[in-house]
C-alpha cells in the first residue's frame, strides 16, 4: 500500500518477496525511484518489496522492539514518498533510505526519553582462539532458518547483546557489519567524518568483545 493511501502492509511470505525482487532485478533503485516521480506508483511498491526485510531488520536490531521498527519503516517510506521529488538521482538511494531511516529511529529513542543502552554483554576478541572472529557472529546471524538450536541460541545472544550496545556504537556496528557499508557511506548516514567512523567501529568491536568474553565466563562458570 502506498503512503498516501494508509499504512504499507509488510509481506512476511518468501515467495511474494521473490516475486517482486524478480519483476525489478534489473531496474536500479534510482530508476525506480524516478518512475515513481513521474507517475508509476509500481516504482514504490518495488523499492518497498525490495527493502523490506533488509531495513525491517535493521531497525528491529537498532531499536530493539519489533512494534516500533514497523512504525518507523512505515515513517522513512513516507519521508521517501514526500521527499522523492527532492532526490538527486545522480545519488544512489540506498544510502539516502538508511539515512532516513537512522533519523527516525534516532528521534524515537529521544522522544521515548531512553537513557544510553548499557555496554555490549557479548563479544568476540580475534586474540580468542575459542572464541572467534567478530565477523563470524555477525555472519551466524544471516543463517537460513532451520539452524541448528546452538546458532539459534548464538544468533539470539548477540541480537540481547547489540540491543544493550550504545546508540552510537549499536547504529555503527549494523550499519557496517550487517548491512556492508562501506565507510563513506557510513559517514554520510551518520554526518560524521570518515576518521570518526574508523575509531567509531574499533571501539564498538572491542567493546564488543570485551562483553562476550565476560559473558561466556559467567556461562562457563555457571
Amino acid at each position: 500500500m502506498l503512503p498516501d493511501t494508509g499504512r504499507i502492509k509488510l509481506s512476511h511470505s518468501s515467495q511474494a518477496r521473490s516475486s517482486h525482487a524478480r519483476l525489478s532485478l534489473t531496474v536500479s533503485d534510482e530508476r525506480l525511484l524516478e518512475d515513481y516521480r513521474q507517475g508509476d506508483k509500481a516504482g514504490f511498491e518495488q523499492l518497498v518489496h525490495r527493502y523490506q526485510r533488509e531495513l525491517y531488520h535493521f531497525l528491529v536490531r537498532f531499536l530493539g522492539n519489533r512494534a516500533s521498527a514497523e512504525d518507523v519503516f512505515q515513517e522513512t517510506f513516507l519521508q521517501v514518498h514526500q521527499s522523492a521529488e527532492a532526490f538527486d538521482t545522480q545519488r544512489r538511494f540506498r544510502p539516502w533510505l538508511f539515512t532516513i531511516a537512522a533519523n527516525k529511529a534516532r528521534d524515537l529513542i529521544r522522544s521515548q526519553a531512553r537513557r544510553p543502552a548499557n555496554p555490549l554483554q557479548a563479544s568476540i576478541s580475534a586474540h580468542d582462539e575459542e572464541g572467534g572472529e567478530f565477523i563470524d557472529l555477525m555472519e551466524s546471524l544471516n543463517e537460513a532458518p532451520g539452524a541448528a538450536l546452538e546458532k539459534h541460541e548464538l544468533q539470539q545472544l548477540v541480537h540481547n547483546t547489540i540491543g544493550t550496545m550504545p546508540q552510537n556504537l549499536r547504529e555503527i556496528l549494523l550499519l557496517s557489519y550487517f548491512h556492508q557499508f562501506p565507510y563513506k557511506q557510513i559517514g554520510d548516514i551518520l554526518d560524521i567524518p570518515l576518521g570518526t567512523v574508523k575509531s567509531r567501529l574499533h571501539a564498538a568491536v572491542a567493546h564488543f568483545a570485551d562483553r562476550w568474553r565476560a559473558s561466556n565466563q559467567r556461562r562457563n562458570a555457571s
